[in-house]
């Protein structure tokens, strides 16, 4: 029983279409959100945790998005981790059967 020789190849990593997209979109929100906080520049009340301020509307909805974006990331970052130990596990996994085999 012979294993693919193309698994034991070094895989590339380089940056996809997709990544490309995802970038494009990315910009695209970012100058909605600047328009946005230029019209939106009005002071508006704000109480988070027995705290009181006031900000510009559209500084809010920036905050809101970084927000939102650091959750992401930080689910993404988890996702990511768990993916990489379950490959690691695999290869160790497929380097003692190779050598079983051999």
């Amino acid at each position: 029983m012979n294993t693919d020789p193309k698994l034991d190849e070094h895989q590339k990593q380089g940056v996809t279409g997709g990544t490309w997209i995802a970038l494009i979109l990315g910009a695209l929100i970012l100058v909605m959100l600047l328009i946005f906080m230029l019209q939106n520049n009005v002071p508006a009340d704000f109480a988070y945790l027995g705290w009181t301020f006031q900000l510009p509307l559209g500084v809010a909805i920036l905050f809101a998005a970084i927000a939102g974006v650091l959750v992401m990331a930080l689910f993404g970052s988890v996702r990511l981790f768990k993916l990489g130990h379950r490959v690691r596990r695999l290869e160790k996994e497929r380097e003692a059967i190779k050598r079983t085999i051999n």
